[in-house]
């Protein structure tokens, strides 16, 4: 295949888009305690994640805790569980779904078109991963400089953007560039021109009309006599 390369590179940013979004879903770092005021002294820095809360105090000591009810969660901490866990998903069936769509994996047989058809459907999933990570990723960073510019909001309740979200915005870019790749992948081969190659030995026969031959053959025995 000419356009080979772009199936390797698709498949390559979207493995590690599946990696960038499992790492945003489990880091605990989506908000981090703010540092406001001339006080630079600081004891502890609490994190805040999907799944746990980590307290890292000034010995380095780094202690973490898991959320104990799920129904006692803020509903857009439960939106963006849902939605990474989905994410996930969908990066890993994208992944598995290219993969089986390589030129060298036999799982689909032969057929090219079959393959490129699985390509595209690879680069739909990991567009659509991309999406899945970005609306929770942007929603939770909308709610963080929301309370952080709140005077209704105690100084020591608010957090800043934790290394998550950069992440998960890292993650978002890789996914889609990847899924444009492969999606482009797809359609050069769909418009790719078909040679058909005839065996050798193998005559193919030309459509003629038998009454004409017949006739010809007439005239040409007719003409000796």
């Amino acid at each position: 295949m000419a356009f080979y390369p772009l199936q390797i590179t698709g498949l390559v940013l979207g493995f590690f888009g599946m990696v960038g979004t499992l790492t945003t879903t489990l880091l605990p770092q989506w908000r981090v305690s703010a540092f406001i005021g001339s006080n630079i002294i600081v004891f502890e820095r609490v994190w805040e994640g999907l799944w746990m809360n980590c307290v890292r105090q000034a010995k380095d000591k780094l202690q973490c805790k898991v959320y104990d009810s799920l129904l006692a969660l803020p509903p857009a901490l439960e939106a963006a569980r849902a939605l990474m866990c989905v994410a996930v998903a969908l990066s890993v069936i994208a992944l598995l779904v290219g993969i089986c769509g390589m030129k060298k994996i036999q799982c689909t047989g032969s057929n090219r078109r079959a393959k490129a058809y699985l390509v595209g459907i690879s680069g739909v999933l990991f567009i659509l991963t991309g999406m899945f990570v970005l609306i929770p990723v942007c929603w939770m960073a909308n709610n963080i400089i929301r309370d952080f510019y709140n005077p209704a909001v105690h100084v020591g309740q608010k957090r800043e953007l934790g290394a998550s979200l950069f992440v998960g915005w890292a993650t978002t870019a890789v996914l889609i560039v990847g899924g444009v790749l492969l999606c482009g992948f797809c359609c050069c081969n769909r418009k790719r021109p078909r040679h058909r190659y005839f065996a050798a030995g193998r005559r193919v026969p030309h459509a003629r009309n038998p009454r004409r031959t017949v006739t010809v053959l007439s005239r040409t025995s007719t003409s000796y006599v």
